[in-house]
């Protein structure tokens, strides 16, 4: 490929990137390659500058990243677990975190609003200290700690020691059950934006740089995953992509056809954002502008929109049934 630099991972992210605007999972794998590429320059950045790695050690990503979900245009989110609980490699692999969260800036990835990164102290730490994190977040029940735990089950492992973020969601499912964290994880579920109207019409954003257009991510995308996120918690499912989350949801959940169903709504989706979706930049890769989409889709995208009401409606009768602790 002949990359050196950031500069020349962006250059090959540009040129490229139009390859995948038709292909969901061909792009996701795309933007893993990039990643790899601004790890493989900032280790190397590293060793020179610092030395040699001091511990074994894992980078993940979180978010769409996470879900391996990425459109067009994506943030950041990520975080880095290593062996060694000393100042040396706290030092160390903090630097590492901000070297590869400057890279992938450069190479085309904004920086997380929130601050989920590798090169803030709270997404880079010892394996003992991310369980002692896991604990705080689990005590604490704020809405904030539990949506941290939530970004959290949506980790995999891009570069390292794939078992380290296995060991984590281990720990962090057994301390959602040991603290019942599944009423405030189901409250930090059900917020979404609708996106049809009681007349079956498509609500498209009334005012701001987007106006007559709908907001996919919000209306669609965050209260499919969110819903199925929440089930597969329940259920202790490691898997992170909502696609393989519905899969191994139980029948006790879904039967056979729902999950197809839900399943073909969700890969709809992720079509849809790619093939109709503003792809100026990434604020507007959230948005459709619904009076450019084709009668058919615009049905289509109607049928989708009540799944979402569906899906959120069967989790309420699910709860109401089971109880907020799954039976227990």
């Amino acid at each position: 490929m002949g990359i050196g630099s950031y500069e020349d991972i962006k250059k090959y992210r540009d040129l490229k990137m139009n390859d995948y605007l038709h292909d969901h999972f061909l792009l996701n794998q795309f933007h893993d390659e990039i990643m790899m590429q601004v790890i493989w320059i900032s280790l190397r950045k590293l060793e020179t500058e610092i030395g040699p790695i001091p511990s074994p050690f894992s980078f993940f990503v979180m978010g769409s990243a996470g879900r391996f979900e990425q459109g067009i245009w994506s943030d950041q989110d990520h975080g880095i677990i290593y062996e060694e609980k000393d100042q040396r490699a706290k030092k160390y692999f903090l630097h590492l975190g901000s070297a590869i969260s400057k890279g992938l800036n450069q190479a085309g990835y904004q920086y997380c609003h929130g601050d989920v990164m590798a090169n803030n102290p709270s997404w880079c730490k010892s394996r003992l200290e991310w369980q002692q994190q896991i604990s705080d977040w689990a005590e604490e029940k704020s809405w904030e700690s539990i949506r941290n735990l939530l970004i959290l089950t949506d980790s995999r492992t891009l570069y390292g020691e794939k078992q380290y973020i296995h060991k984590l969601k281990q720990f962090s499912f057994m301390t959602i059950q040991i603290y019942k964290l599944l009423p405030q994880i189901y409250n930090n579920t059900l917020y979404f934006k609708k996106g049809i109207g009681v007349l079956g019409q498509l609500l498209a954003e009334t005012h701001g740089n987007f106006s007559g257009q709908l907001n996919l991510k919000e209306t669609t995308l965050i209260p499919f995953v969110n819903s199925v996120r929440f089930l597969a918690i329940k259920e202790n499912i490691f898997e992170t992509s909502t696609l393989s989350r519905i899969n191994q949801l139980s029948d006790k959940i879904f039967s056979k056809e729902e999950k197809e169903t839900y399943k073909l709504h969700f890969s709809t989706l992720l079509k849809y954002r790619l093939l109709y979706g503003n792809h100026s930049d990434y604020e507007a890769s959230h948005y459709v502008d619904i009076t450019k989409l084709p009668k058919a889709q615009k049905k289509e995208l109607k049928e989708i929109l009540k799944a979402v009401i569906t899906l959120g409606n069967h989790l309420r009768r699910l709860i109401e049934k089971e109880g907020f602790y799954g039976g227990e």
